[in-house]
């Protein structure tokens, strides 16, 4: 067992824990919040559209930090040694999926689809336009898919750590 001081540990995994929060209620907070208030608020489809590719792109900037911060704590708990904080399997693949499905998004779904929504905004020609609302929206309900996904991955991931910190406590048994 390596040394891994007492205080570091706490700051590792309240680090940790402060990310999957970060993650997981960042993304309830715009889904439940922010999507409904911006529809029902803002005036056109555009300046609405507008308003959500720079508030997920916000949320994205914080998922990457969360990702770096939930990946040196996972390699912190495992170098510890310690089996109170040892990653477990279940963990790791949740952990490897989630940052899978946000690098996929980052950098592939959401660029294409803020390109595909600055063309389907430039457009003026009616049946255009229609064309590249439609092409914007086919390539949208993949990353919705995605990102309800890596949700409830987050949640799962915390009921794994809460179900971890009460058998370590004696909680349950």
């Amino acid at each position: 067992m390596r040394c891994a001081s007492h205080w570091g540990m706490v700051c590792c995994l309240t680090l940790e824990w402060l990310a999957l929060g970060v993650w997981v209620g960042g993304l309830l907070v715009l889904i439940g919040a922010v999507i409904p208030a911006v529809f029902n608020t803002f005036g056109g489809q555009d300046s609405g559209g507008l308003f959500l590719t720079q508030a997920f792109e916000g949320y994205n900037r914080f998922v990457i930090g969360a990702v770096a911060i939930m990946c040196a704590a996972s390699w912190y708990r495992w170098w510890s040694g310690d089996p109170a904080v040892a990653v477990s399997r279940s963990e790791w693949a949740l952990l490897a999926g989630m940052v899978v499905i946000a690098g996929s998004i980052i950098v592939v779904l959401h660029p294409y689809a803020a390109a595909l929504q600055a063309q389907a905004f430039a457009v003026k020609e009616e049946a255009a336009r229609k064309a590249a609302f439609e092409a914007l929206f086919r390539i949208l309900m993949p990353v919705r898919s995605l990102y309800m996904v890596n949700l409830v991955l987050g949640i799962l991931l915390i009921g794994i750590k809460a179900k971890r910190s009460l058998h370590r406590d004696g909680v349950l048994t």
